[in-house]
Protein backbone atom coordinates (compact mmCIF):
# COMPACT_ATOMS: atom_id res chain seq x y z
CA UNK A 1 0.00 0.00 0.00
CA UNK A 2 1.18 3.77 -1.13
CA UNK A 3 2.25 5.35 2.10
CA UNK A 4 0.33 8.97 2.60
CA UNK A 5 2.71 11.76 1.79
CA UNK A 6 3.02 13.53 4.90
CA UNK A 7 6.02 15.93 4.32
CA UNK A 8 3.85 18.79 4.46
CA UNK A 9 1.69 18.40 7.72
CA UNK A 10 4.21 16.54 9.97
CA UNK A 11 6.89 18.54 11.69
CA UNK A 12 10.31 16.81 12.65
CA UNK A 13 10.93 15.35 15.82
CA UNK A 14 14.36 17.73 15.99
CA UNK A 15 11.98 20.82 15.37
CA UNK A 16 13.11 23.95 17.69
CA UNK A 17 11.62 27.20 17.09
CA UNK A 18 12.36 30.34 18.65
CA UNK A 19 10.37 33.53 18.40
CA UNK A 20 12.19 37.07 19.14
CA UNK A 21 9.95 39.26 20.58
CA UNK A 22 6.96 38.46 22.92
CA UNK A 23 3.60 40.09 23.62
CA UNK A 24 -0.25 38.51 23.15
CA UNK A 25 -0.32 38.84 19.28
CA UNK A 26 1.73 36.93 16.51
CA UNK A 27 4.29 35.82 18.83
CA UNK A 28 1.85 34.09 21.36
CA UNK A 29 -0.17 33.09 18.16
CA UNK A 30 2.91 30.96 16.77
CA UNK A 31 3.92 29.81 19.76
CA UNK A 32 0.77 27.89 20.75
CA UNK A 33 0.39 26.51 17.21
CA UNK A 34 4.32 25.63 16.75
CA UNK A 35 3.85 23.83 20.01
CA UNK A 36 0.70 22.32 19.70
CA UNK A 37 2.22 21.12 16.16
CA UNK A 38 5.27 19.41 18.49
CA UNK A 39 7.90 21.69 18.48
CA UNK A 40 9.80 22.45 21.10
CA UNK A 41 9.43 26.32 21.45
CA UNK A 42 11.20 29.00 23.15
CA UNK A 43 9.73 33.04 23.13
CA UNK A 44 12.48 36.15 23.87
CA UNK A 45 11.47 39.36 25.14
CA UNK A 46 13.15 42.37 27.46
CA UNK A 47 10.32 41.33 29.50
CA UNK A 48 10.05 37.71 29.77
CA UNK A 49 7.55 38.21 32.63
CA UNK A 50 4.98 39.40 30.52
CA UNK A 51 1.38 38.01 31.64
CA UNK A 52 0.73 36.85 27.84
CA UNK A 53 4.39 34.79 27.71
CA UNK A 54 4.06 32.80 31.44
CA UNK A 55 0.53 31.64 30.41
CA UNK A 56 2.68 30.36 27.19
CA UNK A 57 4.92 28.61 29.59
CA UNK A 58 1.93 27.30 31.86
CA UNK A 59 -0.68 25.97 29.16
CA UNK A 60 1.85 25.03 26.68
CA UNK A 61 5.30 24.81 28.26
CA UNK A 62 6.96 27.51 25.94
CA UNK A 63 10.33 28.69 27.11
CA UNK A 64 10.81 31.89 27.97
CA UNK A 65 14.32 34.38 27.98
CA UNK A 66 15.30 37.50 28.20
CA UNK A 67 17.46 39.28 25.56
CA UNK A 68 17.86 42.84 24.02
CA UNK A 69 17.81 42.01 20.82
CA UNK A 70 19.34 44.65 19.54
CA UNK A 71 22.48 44.23 21.63
CA UNK A 72 24.79 41.71 19.93
CA UNK A 73 25.99 39.87 22.99
CA UNK A 74 22.84 39.43 24.66
CA UNK A 75 21.43 37.55 21.24
CA UNK A 76 24.58 35.59 21.13
CA UNK A 77 24.09 34.34 24.70
CA UNK A 78 20.57 33.38 24.10
CA UNK A 79 21.45 31.31 20.98
CA UNK A 80 23.75 29.48 22.99
CA UNK A 81 21.12 28.92 25.60
CA UNK A 82 18.75 28.09 23.09
CA UNK A 83 21.33 25.31 21.85
CA UNK A 84 21.49 23.97 25.35
CA UNK A 85 18.14 24.07 26.53
CA UNK A 86 16.43 22.77 23.17
CA UNK A 87 18.72 21.99 20.59
CA UNK A 88 19.98 23.59 17.71
CA UNK A 89 17.33 25.73 16.18
CA UNK A 90 14.94 24.83 12.45
CA UNK A 91 12.83 27.66 13.25
CA UNK A 92 13.57 31.51 13.84
CA UNK A 93 10.84 34.26 13.60
CA UNK A 94 12.10 37.49 13.94
CA UNK A 95 8.87 39.60 15.43
CA UNK A 96 9.50 42.87 16.77
CA UNK A 97 7.55 46.01 16.29
CA UNK A 98 10.67 48.50 16.49
CA UNK A 99 8.83 51.70 16.57
CA UNK A 100 9.51 54.18 19.51
CA UNK A 101 6.00 55.30 20.52
CA UNK A 102 7.02 59.03 20.54
CA UNK A 103 8.25 58.90 16.60
CA UNK A 104 4.30 58.28 15.40
CA UNK A 105 3.21 60.92 13.27
CA UNK A 106 6.70 63.19 13.34
CA UNK A 107 6.95 64.84 10.06
CA UNK A 108 10.49 64.56 8.81
CA UNK A 109 11.52 67.90 9.99
CA UNK A 110 10.46 67.40 13.57
CA UNK A 111 11.35 63.54 14.08
CA UNK A 112 14.10 63.65 16.81
CA UNK A 113 17.36 61.70 15.83
CA UNK A 114 17.88 59.62 18.04
CA UNK A 115 14.32 58.14 18.31
CA UNK A 116 14.99 58.09 14.78
CA UNK A 117 18.25 55.63 15.16
CA UNK A 118 16.48 53.48 17.74
CA UNK A 119 14.17 52.55 15.55
CA UNK A 120 16.27 51.48 13.40
CA UNK A 121 18.80 49.10 16.20
CA UNK A 122 15.60 47.71 16.99
CA UNK A 123 14.00 46.66 13.58
CA UNK A 124 16.66 46.11 10.96
CA UNK A 125 20.10 45.83 13.74
CA UNK A 126 18.38 43.54 15.89
CA UNK A 127 16.91 41.54 12.78
CA UNK A 128 20.30 41.11 11.11
CA UNK A 129 21.37 40.24 14.93
CA UNK A 130 19.36 37.30 14.53
CA UNK A 131 19.39 36.14 11.46
CA UNK A 132 22.90 35.78 11.71
CA UNK A 133 23.27 34.08 14.83
CA UNK A 134 20.00 31.42 13.25
CA UNK A 135 22.40 31.53 9.95
CA UNK A 136 25.56 30.19 11.94
CA UNK A 137 23.99 27.50 13.58
CA UNK A 138 20.78 26.28 10.39
CA UNK A 139 23.86 25.37 7.96
CA UNK A 140 24.87 22.76 10.52
CA UNK A 141 22.12 21.31 10.29
CA UNK A 142 20.90 17.96 8.86
CA UNK A 143 18.56 18.30 6.00
CA UNK A 144 14.84 17.76 7.21
CA UNK A 145 12.29 15.59 4.45
CA UNK A 146 11.60 18.60 3.16
CA UNK A 147 15.29 19.29 2.10
CA UNK A 148 15.45 22.22 4.46
CA UNK A 149 18.09 22.93 7.54
CA UNK A 150 15.86 25.46 8.39
CA UNK A 151 13.18 28.52 8.26
CA UNK A 152 13.93 32.20 9.11
CA UNK A 153 10.69 34.48 8.88
CA UNK A 154 10.78 38.05 9.24
CA UNK A 155 7.50 39.45 10.30
CA UNK A 156 7.32 43.17 8.54
CA UNK A 157 4.68 45.58 7.77
CA UNK A 158 2.99 47.49 4.51
CA UNK A 159 5.69 50.19 5.66
CA UNK A 160 8.11 47.79 3.70
CA UNK A 161 6.17 48.32 0.68
CA UNK A 162 5.54 51.97 1.07
CA UNK A 163 6.62 54.84 2.90
CA UNK A 164 3.16 56.98 4.56
CA UNK A 165 3.98 60.46 5.42
CA UNK A 166 4.91 61.29 9.00
CA UNK A 167 6.79 58.03 9.12
CA UNK A 168 9.99 58.19 7.90
CA UNK A 169 11.67 56.28 10.51
CA UNK A 170 9.53 53.21 10.05
CA UNK A 171 10.09 53.40 6.69
CA UNK A 172 13.66 53.17 6.46
CA UNK A 173 13.28 50.57 9.45
CA UNK A 174 11.13 48.11 7.01
CA UNK A 175 12.62 49.13 3.85
CA UNK A 176 15.90 48.02 6.01
CA UNK A 177 14.51 44.99 7.01
CA UNK A 178 13.08 44.15 3.58
CA UNK A 179 16.44 44.68 1.93
CA UNK A 180 18.16 42.18 5.00
CA UNK A 181 16.23 39.38 4.14
CA UNK A 182 16.32 39.51 0.49
CA UNK A 183 19.97 39.08 0.71
CA UNK A 184 19.86 36.54 2.90
CA UNK A 185 17.40 34.46 0.96
CA UNK A 186 19.47 34.83 -2.03
CA UNK A 187 22.63 34.00 -0.11
CA UNK A 188 21.21 30.98 1.97
CA UNK A 189 18.37 29.58 0.10
CA UNK A 190 20.92 27.95 -2.10
CA UNK A 191 22.75 26.34 1.46
CA UNK A 192 18.82 24.79 2.38
CA UNK A 193 17.93 27.51 4.63
CA UNK A 194 14.48 29.28 3.50
CA UNK A 195 14.13 32.84 4.34
CA UNK A 196 10.79 34.59 4.23
CA UNK A 197 9.74 38.28 4.94
CA UNK A 198 6.32 38.89 5.47
CA UNK A 199 4.91 42.38 5.15
CA UNK A 200 1.46 42.44 7.25
CA UNK A 201 -0.81 45.17 6.02
CA UNK A 202 -3.43 45.48 8.66
CA UNK A 203 -3.59 46.57 12.51
CA UNK A 204 -3.32 42.93 14.46
CA UNK A 205 -6.34 41.94 16.58
CA UNK A 206 -5.94 39.39 19.27
CA UNK A 207 -8.43 38.07 21.33
CA UNK A 208 -9.09 39.33 24.64
CA UNK A 209 -10.85 38.29 27.70
CA UNK A 210 -14.17 38.44 26.50
CA UNK A 211 -13.72 37.06 23.23
CA UNK A 212 -13.62 39.80 20.93
CA UNK A 213 -10.25 40.73 18.95
CA UNK A 214 -8.59 44.45 19.44
CA UNK A 215 -6.15 46.60 18.62
CA UNK A 216 -4.50 48.87 21.16
CA UNK A 217 -4.78 51.85 18.96
CA UNK A 218 -7.09 50.25 16.20
CA UNK A 219 -10.12 49.49 18.31
CA UNK A 220 -12.43 46.59 18.08
CA UNK A 221 -12.11 44.45 14.80
CA UNK A 222 -14.94 44.47 13.00
CA UNK A 223 -16.17 41.66 10.34
CA UNK A 224 -12.67 40.55 9.87
CA UNK A 225 -11.38 44.13 9.38
CA UNK A 226 -8.18 43.38 11.31
CA UNK A 227 -5.71 40.61 10.73
CA UNK A 228 -5.98 37.60 13.06
CA UNK A 229 -2.68 36.69 14.51
CA UNK A 230 -3.83 32.89 14.97
CA UNK A 231 -3.98 32.91 10.87
CA UNK A 232 -0.59 35.02 10.38
CA UNK A 233 0.78 31.84 12.76
CA UNK A 234 -0.77 29.15 10.03
CA UNK A 235 1.12 31.18 7.56
CA UNK A 236 4.57 31.07 9.17
CA UNK A 237 3.78 27.48 10.00
CA UNK A 238 2.81 26.49 6.61
CA UNK A 239 5.79 28.65 5.51
CA UNK A 240 8.21 26.60 7.47
CA UNK A 241 6.79 23.40 5.89
CA UNK A 242 7.37 24.27 1.94
CA UNK A 243 9.17 22.22 -0.06
CA UNK A 244 12.45 23.85 -1.14
CA UNK A 245 11.31 23.23 -5.07
CA UNK A 246 8.35 26.12 -4.25
CA UNK A 247 10.13 28.12 -1.12
CA UNK A 248 7.80 31.43 -1.03
CA UNK A 249 9.85 34.50 -0.05
CA UNK A 250 7.95 37.60 0.56
CA UNK A 251 4.18 36.53 1.20
CA UNK A 252 2.28 40.09 2.19
CA UNK A 253 -0.64 39.43 4.33
CA UNK A 254 -4.12 41.71 4.47
CA UNK A 255 -7.56 41.92 5.42
CA UNK A 256 -10.07 41.33 2.75
CA UNK A 257 -11.15 44.74 3.47
CA UNK A 258 -7.88 46.36 3.24
CA UNK A 259 -7.44 49.19 0.45
CA UNK A 260 -4.13 49.44 -0.94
Amino acid sequence: MTQPDTRDTQPSVQDVALIVGGGPGISSSCARLFADSGMRVAVAARAPDKPALQALEASHAVRRYACDASDPAAVGLLFQNIVRDLGAPTLVVHNIDSRVPDIFGKTITDADPGMVLETLRNSAFSAFLVGQQAARLMRDNKPNARGAKGTIIFTNASAALKGFPKSGAFAMACHAKSGLAQSMARELMPQGIHVANVPIDAAIGWTQEDGSRAHRRAGTTVDDNMADPDCIAETYLQLHRQHRSTWAFEVALRPWTEKW
